[in-house]
């Protein structure tokens, strides 16, 4: 195996090859801004996998229908207790979009806590806030 040159000079000086790939102390500057790129990568992720575990849970029916659904509002659970089975056809459809449509509203609200303070302050901040949920610009 032949050794390159500068193998043998760090092997005749004594010296460590430096850890930095460039073979400088590299810029700090950029440094840094790697160093925040992958944080907020880091970051991202952690909050996708919060906002993928999502789920909200609605009632109807005095509680007899219970839906559950992901922050997308695809159906994950429905529980129908034997006695809404009385409702009739007509009103137990009904109970159970009720019952859905208030768990995608939950859900749809806790995705969005864990998403508005991530990006309060940056230019995806279209100026909603605890004050307006429904997505538009606050006044």
């Amino acid at each position: 195996m032949t050794a390159t040159y500068q193998d043998r000079v760090l092997r005749e000086t004594g010296m460590t090859p430096s850890a930095d790939p460039r073979g400088t102390a590299g810029d700090q500057e950029l440094d840094r801004l790697l160093s925040g790129y992958r944080e907020d990568v880091a970051a991202l992720e952690r909050l996708n996998d919060q906002v993928t575990a999502v789920r909200g849970r609605g009632r109807a029916a005095q509680g007899r229908v219970v839906a559950e659904v992901t922050q997308t509002g695809g159906l994950t659970g429905l529980t129908i207790d034997p006695r809404a089975m009385r409702l009739g056809s007509d009103a137990l459809a009904e109970a159970i979009l009720e019952a859905a449509g208030a768990a995608a509203r939950e859900a749809e609200q806790a995705a969005a806590d864990l998403v508005i303070p991530f990006i309060t302050g940056t230019p995806l901040d279209d100026g909603s806030g605890p004050d307006d949920r429904r997505g538009g610009r606050r006044r």
